[in-house]
């Protein structure tokens, strides 16, 4: 059987168009979960329910494309301020500090873990969800981070994935996890655990020299 791939609409209208599907798709699904219909967020972007699956095959691409979009919008420029104090900074734990507290701003967004909830309370059926959070997430910081922790000779990391995930533990992970249960760590104990966590981080991995 010969199948052909989609190609999606171009040009400036189509792409006004599909930016009007991705903002009533997150409305949506913020509003209704993952239950939302096509029909209802063709609706609410005012173009028929051709035209989304002339944007999107299916919902979870959708959905998958408004996790994206909202990750762009909290973290996009967290990403290039990341790249840009690393390439004019030489104070580690400053360039640390800084991106961790945008972080926090980032993804401490309401609608940001609106979306998180959601994709957990998915991602057993559709595992992409889970994986697109993660590239668009996390995963963007890694490599830069990675290089960076990489060409200092004042630490020792043998295991660079598992430093990774450890910071990430010490200044994100805590506002996520309370979010869960509905709660926002007030600002003067999320500054507090972003510095310390900085400071221990690059303690635990400070090079010992004989």
């Amino acid at each position: 059987m010969t199948t052909t791939s989609r190609r999606a609409p171009s040009g400036e209208r189509a792409a006004r168009k599909r930016a009007a599907i991705v903002r009533a798709a997150q409305q949506q699904f913020l509003e209704r979960g993952f239950g939302a219909g096509m029909d209802h967020i063709a609706t609410e972007a005012g173009v028929s329910k051709v035209t989304v699956y002339n944007h999107f095959a299916s919902k979870e691409e959708l959905f998958t494309e408004v996790v994206s979009d909202a990750l762009e919008q909290a973290l996009g420029q967290t990403v290039y301020a990341l790249h840009e104090r690393l390439r004019t900074g030489d104070d580690l734990r400053d360039i640390l500090t800084a991106t961790a507290r945008e972080w926090v701003e980032g993804i401490a967004q309401p609608e940001v873990l609106a979306l998180r909830a959601l994709i957990t309370s998915e991602a057993r059926r559709f595992p992409e969800l889970g994986r697109a959070w993660r590239k668009q997430g996390p995963d963007r910081f890694a490599e830069p981070l990675a290089a960076a922790l990489s060409a200092r000779d004042d630490l020792d990391i043998p295991h660079m994935e598992l430093a990774i995930i450890q910071f990430y533990a010490l200044v994100l992970y805590p506002h996520i996890v309370h979010s869960a249960y509905g709660d926002r760590l007030d600002p003067q104990f999320t500054d507090d655990l972003i510095t310390t966590g900085v400071d221990m981080f690059l303690r635990y991995y400070q090079r010992h020299r004989a």
